[in-house]
């Protein structure tokens, strides 16, 4: 031990010597380095002191603790810098990350994207997109059931002395299962020699847009099959099916009438942006926009319609280009859609051997549906007519 011990310091030295210098060196691979010779003499320390300490007959050999095992039981491995530095060459390089690092619960990831990074997607994906700062989020437990209320209990004036029924509150449930999405990000041999933090930004970045839209896109109009149930998957209530054959403001007018006065508040219109250019295009019989009289030509649009704001996205058909039938809008207060998440993301690395890129999968587990549909009117194009 005492030979290894002059080693380190040795190498200190070497090292301390080289950064006065001032030669090109890759710092990173200088602090990995130095990381992992302060560990060692920690730890070969530390056994030096109990060998002696068992000499010096201080404490029985049989009630040896493990060097530093109390000190890091409260440490976040998957956040330190040594296995952020394995991460990266593990993604980049191909290098076998140590089996103590491996350990996870999602059965298709053999390696847990480090928690600085981890923590990075969750934030971008609260803040991008049009629609998931809009919807309800959990982290219930799959297979659990949640109830909800399908009636609510009401007041009534009685006169004096007398009482009143007693109401039941009926429930239902929802339950929430886990659905796998997926995404494969490809690396190419040119990043080999990638920074740390270059490398993290791009993971990061390819990532969070990926997941974006796969989870927005399935909030929309997800099957609920392999994937969380969609917003447009959901029956409407009867008479919140519209069929639009023509867009005019008495079309907008029946729309409005179409959603229950308890949901005005809250609810907004989601649609593309061709959809809502047609909206903002409505003219009256003498050619002029309606309801905006001095609008002229550099008036600046607002997206909202009868004092509705407008939602736009690119996971629906615009009106022009849906099909007989198709639903291409709707109206929906979307925080009464919940999206229930478990953010263990996990990753998995492969090599394309046609293109020789470093292929990295991303992992998440999701499963989402609407608990209330009270406030969802859907727009659709009318029906085809039947052929003769």
């Amino acid at each position: 031990m005492n030979k290894r011990l002059k080693e380190i310091q040795a190498r200190k030295l070497e090292i301390r010597t080289a950064l006065t210098d001032n030669k090109d060196l890759n710092l990173d691979e200088i602090q990995t380095e130095l990381r992992n010779l302060e560990t060692e003499e920690i730890e070969l320390r530390s056994r030096a002191d109990i060998a002696n300490k068992i000499n010096a007959g201080e404490i029985d050999a049989g009630e040896i603790e493990k060097p530093n095992q109390k000190e890091n039981r409260n440490v976040d491995k998957f956040e330190s810098m040594e296995y952020r530095n394995l991460f990266m060459n593990h993604v980049v390089r191909g290098e076998k990350i140590p089996a103590e690092y491996r350990s996870t619960t999602t059965a298709d990831a053999s390696t847990i994207i480090p928690t600085t990074i981890l923590n990075k997607i969750i934030d971008k994906l609260t803040a991008s997109g049009m629609i998931l700062p809009l919807i309800t989020r959990t982290s219930y437990k799959g297979g659990v059931s949640i109830p909800n209320s399908s009636v609510k209990p009401v007041a009534v004036w009685v006169g004096e002395g007398k009482g009143s029924d007693k109401q039941k509150k009926t429930t239902g449930s929802i339950v929430f299962a886990y659905h796998k999405l997926r995404c494969a990000v490809a690396i190419s041999f040119e990043m080999d020699n990638v920074s740390l933090s270059a490398f993290e930004a791009t993971v990061i970045n390819n990532i969070t847009e990926a997941m974006v839209i796969g989870v927005e896109q399935a909030i929309v109009s997800g099957t609920g099959e392999g994937q969380p149930t969609g917003i447009l998957a959901t029956t409407p209530n009867e008479d919140q099916l519209i069929s639009i054959a023509k867009i005019d403001y008495k079309t907008l007018v029946s729309i409005e009438a179409a959603l229950p006065i308890e949901y005005e508040t809250g609810a907004v219109y989601c649609m593309t942006k061709k959809t809502f250019a047609e909206f903002d295009g409505m003219t009256d019989s003498n050619g002029q926009p309606i309801a905006k009289v001095n609008y002229g030509i550099a008036g600046k649009s607002e997206r909202s319609l009868l004092g509705r704001p407008v939602i736009l996205c690119n996971y629906l058909p615009s009106y022009s280009a849906a099909n007989a039938g198709q639903a291409f809008a709707f109206i929906f207060k979307f925080d009464d859609y919940i999206l229930n998440t478990n953010y263990e993301i996990g990753i998995k690395k492969y090599e394309d051997y046609e293109t020789d890129d470093q292929v990295t999968k991303a992992i998440m587990l999701a499963d989402g549906k609407v608990v209330d549909n009270g406030s969802l009117v859907v727009l659709k194009k009318p029906d085809a007519k039947p052929t003769a």
